[in-house]
């Protein structure tokens, strides 16, 4: 059983970077390599967050928050510097490499062993490891559906998917393309690092070669 469940559970937090992947390749029609950058940006925030003493909820969110910004990098060079999209993003990747290691202190790889993380409140209810992350996933991948479901059903989110569909036509149809590049992908790189954090903080560590 404890085998079943941690497959299920690892499914589960690697959907979310599935999603992420998914929004870019397939939505936007852009092969992002700046999640090759951004999953080990998650946990980076992640953990030294935690590290400093800072709550496993508030770490998460800056790990979102952190890759939103890596995107929005990515995204600028592409629209404003008119940089293809690949090439933008494996130049984004590249930049991360050396802040992540800043993020760290400098250190390739740093620990949170014995101290709290958002399975550690799960486990209070009498669950054990296992079932943890399994409802931890099990909420966070819910939440992300429910809210995608939602963004794409609004009139932002339809104009995203038009762009991805055919960039040409809803430029014509006054859609301002750019944008919608932008929120793809900071909301891409975003879910991206939201896997990282979460597989952090299971590890109880983040590497500098994730």
């Amino acid at each position: 059983m404890s085998l079943f469940t941690s497959t299920v559970w690892q499914g589960l937090l690697w959907s979310i970077l599935a999603l992420g992947v998914f929004l870019t390749y397939r939505v936007l029609d852009i092969a992002d390599l700046t999640v090759e950058g951004s999953y080990p940006l998650g946990a980076a925030v992640a953990i030294s967050h935690i590290a400093s003493g800072g709550s496993p909820i508030t770490a998460i969110l800056l790990a979102f928050a952190a890759a939103a910004i890596a995107g929005a990098v990515t995204g600028l060079l592409h629209t404003k510097l008119q940089i293809p999209a690949l090439l933008a993003g494996i130049l984004t990747m590249i930049g991360l490499y050396s802040i992540n290691l800043r993020v760290m202190g400098g250190k390739s790889n740093i620990s949170i062993l014995r101290m709290d993380n958002i399975y550690t409140f799960f486990g209070n209810f009498g669950l054990d490891k296992n079932m943890s992350i399994l409802v931890c996933g099990l909420i966070f991948v819910a939440a992300i559906i429910v809210f995608l479901y939602w963004f794409f059903g609004t009139e932002r989110g339809a104009s995203i998917r038009a762009t991805g569909a055919n960039e040409h036509m809803a430029r014509a149809q006054g859609i301002n393309t750019n944008v919608n590049k932008m929120i793809g992908l900071m909301l891409a790189n975003g879910l991206v690092a939201l896997a990282g954090a979460l597989f952090a903080q299971y590890n109880g560590n983040a590497e500098i070669n994730m």
